[in-house]
């Protein structure tokens, strides 16, 4: 039997999830449900019968007006890519080339918070079917991106950045990826100051178990990493708090 873990599937998850409708069929989505032990996003799997993947990220509507409603014709990256909810809504919206990016580090840190074992890429693969998606998924560390054949006009950048022990080499990696006029959505875990200082953080400190998160931004320190890496805030930037714990997001472009 399958192990899993079941979130509440909140009305701001709904809200997310909502953007994307699968509209898979009922049993098909049963069947999913049964067999996925977790799920990092909420995916509308069949809105009409209320079928919801029960997705551990906790309200992420603060990213909705940070997202291309139209992504026509463009090519995007998806890095840290989990589920792959965000590069499946490219697609969706128009891009006609997404990559999606991760090191499937996330199985570590299921592993140590929830002894749970699962098998990485399992949950992208499956909604890449319940789609009929063609977005491409490869297993790399973002810092292994250096040198990448490929140039993108949009990156997403997640939750994942505060997960990386080079964040400013990674920035500059990825500002090497991007087409002229490219833009890079960057959202990580914040710190509470208005300093210039990226804070440190004691493995299991920001959440239990989770040996693996390691850094929080302030605004300023990121728009200086930002700078460090050849890239400029659009003014976009936005600090909250979700779930007790502090975000950041915002659009870069690059100089």
């Amino acid at each position: 039997m399958t192990t899993q873990l079941a979130f509440e599937i909140t009305q701001a998850e709904r809200e997310v999830a909502d953007l994307l409708p699968v509209n898979a069929p009922v049993a098909d989505c049963r069947r999913v449900l049964d067999s996925t032990p977790i799920w990092f996003h909420t995916f509308a799997l069949n809105q009409e019968a209320g079928l919801y993947t029960p997705g551990l990220a906790r309200d992420h509507r603060y990213r909705i007006p940070f997202l291309p409603t139209d992504l026509t014709g463009q090519s995007v990256l998806d890095v840290g890519t989990c589920d792959g909810f965000y590069a499946f809504l490219a697609e969706a919206r128009g891009a006609t080339r997404v990559l999606a990016v991760d090191n499937e580090q996330y199985c570590r840190m299921v592993k140590g918070r929830w002894n749970i074992d699962i098998t990485g890429g399992s949950t992208f693969r499956t909604m890449s079917a319940l789609l009929g998606s063609r977005v491409d998924y490869l297993k790399a560390d973002a810092l292994d991106l250096a040198g990448f054949p490929e140039r993108f006009d949009f990156v997403y950048c997640c939750g994942m950045l505060h997960r990386v022990e080079n964040p400013l080499g990674m920035l500059q990696i990825l500002r090497g990826l991007l087409n002229p006029g490219g833009r890079i959505l960057l959202e990580t875990y914040g710190a509470p100051t208005d300093t210039p200082v990226m804070q440190v953080l004691a493995a299991g400190e920001a959440n239990s178990g989770d040996d693996v998160h390691y850094w929080g931004f302030s605004a300023r320190a990121l728009a200086r990493l930002a700078e460090w890496s050849g890239l400029a805030e659009t003014g976009d930037t936005l600090e909250t708090t979700i779930d007790g714990h502090p975000r950041i997001i915002g659009t870069l472009t690059a100089v």
